[in-house]
C-alpha cells in the first residue's frame, strides 16, 4: 500500500502497528488530513480491509464505489511520471497518550480489568489506564491476530465471559473490553452485568449536555428506546440515525452534535475530543465519570433498561441480506405497530418494545435486535418478525 501511494506522488507517514483511532488522531494533529488503516476490524481473522479518511472525512458506501470505478476505468493515473513520494516512519504513541492523559483527571484511583482479546488495543490499553492512576489487570493483551482466546468483539456476550470471571475473582471494580482494532468499547460491572453502549451513552450524554445544552445527541437504530427520553430529560435533542461509524461521523459533522454512539460500541466524542470513534478514549471518559462514585457498578446498573437481546445475526449468502431487507421494507405488514422507522432497515416500534432488522454493511448477514418491557412482549415481537421473514424467505434460518 505504501509503495502504491508513493507511486501516485504522495508522501507516506507509516504509523506502524496502531489502533484505528490513532490513525484518525494523526490526521488531526499531523500535517496530513488523509489516512488509511489496514484492519479487519471486529470481523473474523480471515477478513481484511481499509478504513479511510480523505481530506478529513471518513469515506463509505458510494464514495468507495466511485473510487473503485475510477481506478478500474483508468481515470486515476496510478503510475505517474512525477517523482515518487517520500516514505518515513512515525511513532504517534506518545503524542496520543499524552493528549488524553493531559486532559483527564480521575477523582480517585480505580482498579480495572482490561480485555483486549489479543487485538491491537493490547499494545496500548494497559499503559494508558496506568498513566491515569489505575491499577490494571490485563487479559489477552498480547497482540495475536489469530485471536486464540476469544474473538475481539465486545458486542457479543460470549466474548465478555473472561472479564466477568476476572471481576468475580479479583478486587477490580470494573471491566473494559475492546474490539480488534480498538475503536469500540465493552463495559462490565463488578456483579457481571454487561452495560451495552446505548446505556453507556446515557451516562456520557448527561455529562456532555451540561456543557452543550440543547444540542443533538446521535444514536443508531439499534439503540434502546429509553435513550431518546433520557436525552430529552437532560436538555438535549435525540437524533436516531443509520448504523455505521462513517455514517454517524458524517451526520455529526452535518449537525455539529457534541456526542454520538452506536450499539456496536463506537462512541464519538466531539466534546473535548475530535469527533471520531475511539474505544480507548471512551473508556477514559467513563472512568473519569465513575471515579466520582464510591460504587461505579451501582451507577451503571441504575441506568434505565428493559428486557433485550444482544445483536442477533441471520447468516445469508453474499448480497441476499440487502435483497431480503428491501423485500421486507416494501411488503412486510405489522398490524399492531405504533410506528415503522425505515432510516436503516426496518425498526418497528410498539407501545411496549421494538424489533429491528437491518443489513450489515460489512458481512452477508441480517442483524436483528429486540427490546421490550417484559419477556412475553419480547417473545411476541420476535414472533412477528419471524412471521414476516419466513413469508419473504421460507428457507431462512433465524437466530431466535
Amino acid at each position: 500500500m505504501a509503495a502504491g501511494i508513493q507511486d501516485s506522488g504522495l508522501d507516506v507517514l507509516d504509523l506502524g502497528v496502531v489502533v484505528t483511532p490513532m490513525v484518525y488522531f494523526a490526521t488531526h494533529v499531523l500535517d496530513a488530513r488523509s489516512g488509511v488503516m489496514l484492519t479487519g476490524s471486529h470481523n473474523p481473522a480471515d477478513y481484511n480491509g481499509f478504513k479511510m479518511v480523505l481530506a478529513g472525512e471518513a469515506i463509505y458506501g458510494d464514495t468507495i464505489q466511485q473510487l473503485y470505478q475510477a481506478i478500474a476505468s483508468g481515470s486515476v493515473d496510478v503510475a505517474t511520471a512525477e517523482p515518487i513520494g517520500s516514505y518515513r516512519q512515525y511513532d504517534i504513541r506518545d503524542t496520543y497518550l499524552q493528549r488524553i492523559v493531559g486532559d483527564t483527571k480521575l477523582a480517585r484511583p480505580m482498579k480495572i480489568v482490561v480485555d483486549c482479546g489479543n487485538g491491537v488495543a493490547g499494545a496500548f490499553a494497559g499503559e494508558l489506564y496506568r498513566a491515569l492512576g489505575c491499577e490494571v489487570e490485563e487479559l489477552f493483551c498480547e497482540v495475536d491476530g489469530t485471536f486464540p482466546n476469544h474473538h475481539p468483539d465486545p458486542a457479543h456476550p460470549e466474548n465478555l465471559q473472561d472479564v466477568i470471571r476476572a471481576l468475580q475473582h479479583s478486587n477490580a471494580e470494573l471491566g473494559l473490553a475492546f474490539d480488534g482494532d480498538g475503536d469500540r468499547l465493552g463495559v462490565v460491572t463488578k456483579d457481571g452485568q454487561i452495560i451495552y453502549p446505548d446505556r453507556q451513552l446515557m451516562l456520557f450524554a448527561a455529562d456532555v449536555l451540561t456543557r452543550n445544552p440543547g444540542r443533538e445527541i446521535l444514536y443508531d437504530v439499534k439503540c434502546t428506546r429509553h435513550l431518546a427520553p433520557w436525552i430529552t430529560a437532560h436538555g438535549g435533542k435525540p437524533l436516531m440515525w443509520k448504523t455505521g461509524h462513517s455514517l454517524v461521523k458524517a451526520k455529526m459533522r452535518e449537525t455539529g452534535a457534541p456526542l454520538g454512539g452506536e450499539m456496536s460500541g463506537h462512541i464519538f466524542f466531539k466534546d473535548r475530543w475530535y469527533g471520531f470513534d475511539d474505544g480507548l478514549y471512551a473508556g477514559v471518559r467513563l472512568l473519569e465519570l465513575l471515579s466520582r462514585a464510591d460504587d461505579p457498578s451501582a451507577v451503571l446498573n441504575a441506568l434505565p433498561q428493559s428486557s433485550s437481546t444482544p445483536e442477533l445475526h441471520m447468516e445469508l449468502e453474499e448480497g441476499e441480506n440487502f435483497a431480503l431487507i428491501e423485500k421486507l421494507r416494501s411488503e412486510a405488514h405489522f398490524p399492531d405497530a405504533n410506528d415503522i422507522i425505515k432510516i436503516d432497515g426496518l425498526r418497528v416500534e410498539y407501545s411496549d418494545g421494538f424489533g429491528l432488522a437491518r443489513s450489515s454493511n460489512t458481512t452477508p448477514v441480517v442483524v436483528m435486535r429486540f427490546e421490550a418491557e417484559s419477556e412475553q412482549a419480547l417473545a411476541r415481537i420476535q414472533a412477528e418478525f419471524k412471521r414476516v421473514i419466513l413469508a419473504a424467505k421460507p428457507d431462512a434460518v433465524l437466530p431466535f
